[in-house]
């Protein structure tokens, strides 16, 4: 078994006017290491395309997942899907990620564009395979997975994007790859590169969309472990053990609170350094320093930050601007952990800090608790693996 991992994210935005998207993302695990992604474009848009697109993603990602074959699935989704009372048909159009244990990929596609695949940052153009089934014509393709590569899938809002309008500038399928191919040369997780992609789309449209648009983007990465110190053991006692733990996981080290660096620093018999190399932020406490760990914050301020970012990211991804460039505390734990972490290792030490308990103070220690519960919950729908001990 290799040590490759999946870095799924994607983004919609609604028909202008639409309250409810008629595009829709599922994904469904088979097992660690095999995933089923949908990407459904119901018919039309408004509350019909978005039934149609559920259903659709649901009942795929779920019989898929369950080891049914294709056929098996289109046939339901044929049985299952409600006629539209105009056009008197009921499909929706779908793209299949079948990944299998994290080495290959089975494409399959009806109806969507043409999945984007990039490797060696040039665009790969894969083979395909025509099957008929239930009477429509789909795509099969099967693809041997190296590390880097990415896929984008997207709903034909993408390429229409723009149609119409007098300064639309030709945005079809092959400009949106090129687009793809120069940005993702960055580095950027999955979710802000399906971000940066429907950005692009929804300027395209003026913003004003004529159409859904979503994209869904899997990058193909090695594991990389993150590990998080926040707050000292409830004994004292423990110190040393929790300290030994933390330090012996591999991967990147991230402490959070005064106390406790200043306890990881005696730990490693290293000096505490508070550092002036950020980006100014009222709101948020300044870094620290200590030779042999990756980056040193303050505490609960910052880690509240930093779930509120992780929650619009899962969200709409308003706030990436923020967190994705600065310097500050919260937005260096950012990037860490959703663009740089598969894994995530919390030490979460329950000692009561004095200061917190101060009555005119809106920090308690339910509250310290309850925001490592938040971002462990962010993470993993984010598809990180995340595992906390407490001390």
């Amino acid at each position: 078994m290799n040590d490759l991992c999946m870095d799924i994210g994607w983004k919609s935005i609604n028909h202008e006017g639409e309250q409810l998207c008629g595009d829709h993302v599922d994904v469904a695990l088979q097992d660690e290491n095999t995933t089923v992604i949908v990407l459904a474009d119901g018919m039309g848009s408004g509350v019909k395309a978005s039934i149609l697109s559920t259903l659709t993603s649901k009942i795929i990602s779920t019989m898929m997942a369950e080891g049914l074959k294709l056929e098996d699935c289109v046939s339901t989704i044929a049985a299952t899907l409600p006629i539209c009372s105009v056009r008197k048909v009921a499909y929706s159009t779908f793209t299949i990620l079948h990944i299998i244990d994290n080495e290959r990929v089975e494409v399959i596609e009806y109806g969507n564009p043409d999945l984007i695949f990039l490797r060696d940052d040039e665009i790969y153009e894969y083979p395909k395979q025509e099957l008929y089934v239930e009477g429509k014509k789909i795509n099969k393709s099967v693809i041997r997975l190296r590390e880097n590569d990415i896929m984008v899938a997207m709903s034909d809002g993408c390429p229409h994007a723009g149609a119409g309008l007098e300064y639309n500038s030709n945005w079809e399928w092959k400009d949106i790859a090129n687009y793809v191919r120069n940005i993702s040369a960055a580095g950027y997780s999955a979710k802000n590169l399906a971000t940066m992609l429907v950005d692009e789309c929804d300027r395209e449209y003026a913003y004003r969309p004529t159409d859904d648009a979503t994209a869904c983007v899997v990058k193909v990465r090695r594991r990389e472990p993150v590990n998080v110190l926040f707050g000292p053991p409830r004994n004292r006692d423990d110190s040393n053990r929790m300290m030994a733990l933390y330090f012996s996981k591999e991967g990147k080290h991230i402490i959070c609170g005064g106390t406790t660096a200043s306890i990881a620093a005696k730990f490693l018999r290293k000096e505490l350094r508070v550092s002036m190399d950020y980006d100014m932020d009222s709101d948020i406490p300044p870094i620290s320093e200590i030779d042999g760990v990756d980056l040193v914050t303050e505490g609960v301020i910052t880690m509240n930050r930093v779930v509120e970012y992780a929650k619009d990211s899962l969200d709409k991804n308003e706030l990436y601007e923020k967190w994705g460039f600065m310097h500050d505390g919260a937005s260096l734990i950012c990037r860490m952990l959703f663009e740089e972490a598969t894994d995530v290792n919390f030490y979460v030490g329950r000692a009561v800090n004095p200061a917190h308990q101060n009555p005119d103070l809106p920090i308690n220690f339910n509250i310290k608790m309850n925001l490592v519960k938040d971002l462990a919950e962010c993470l993993e729908k984010m598809g990180k693996r995340v595992r906390v001990s407490y001390f």
